[in-house]
């Protein structure tokens, strides 16, 4: 007997906004929920994190929610706050999971390093660890994985390149 796995590809929509330091990639799912935000010169990485979070993934040219492209447009005008209204959600490993949302509440304006972060989640030997999960954070800017900083001070690995890091921190008012 021939088994044929039933099992369809994930299905996403995928838009493009324009920011100040490039085209950002949107992914959503059919409810209109922010999966992946990634830059247009780093599609290839973004589409391999999609893939190894969800497995087969077929992405689909569609329009992100109004609302979401406004609320990140006021953000790079400007309105820090406005990052906190867009909805969200992630697959990934469950301690991945937690390292992201714990990245989310990284206030703006403010940096944290690895073992900070690690000692946050009361996983203080987790260093490492919590550094592959920010590096296969799916969502940036909005899980904002560049608001993590070597232990001594330094801008250290970010996913969109060390320029686009140290924009998003002197966008925040973080010296850098």
């Amino acid at each position: 007997m021939n088994a044929r796995s039933t099992h369809r590809p994930e299905s996403f929509g995928l838009d493009r906004l324009k920011t100040p330091i490039g085209i950002a990639l949107l992914v959503t799912d059919a409810e209109g929920v922010l999966r992946a935000l990634d830059w247009e010169d780093y599609e290839h990485r973004m589409r391999e994190l999609l893939r190894l979070h969800y497995g087969a993934v077929e992405l689909r040219n569609q329009p992100a929610p109004a609302s979401m492209k406004a609320a990140l447009s006021g953000y790079f005008d400007g309105d820090l706050a406005q990052l906190a209204t867009v909805a969200w959600r992630v697959a990934g490993t469950p301690f991945q999971r937690k390292v992201w949302t714990a990245l989310a509440t990284i206030p703006v304006g403010t940096t944290l390093n690895y073992g900070a972060l690690a000692a946050k989640l009361d996983m203080p030997k987790a260093v490492r660890a919590v550094g592959h999960a920010n590096g296969s954070n799916p969502i940036s800017v909005v899980l904002p994985c560049h608001r993590l900083i070597g232990a001594d001070g330094s801008l250290v690995k970010y996913g969109g390149g060390l320029e686009r890091k140290r924009w998003l921190l002197r966008h925040e008012g973080v010296e850098v």
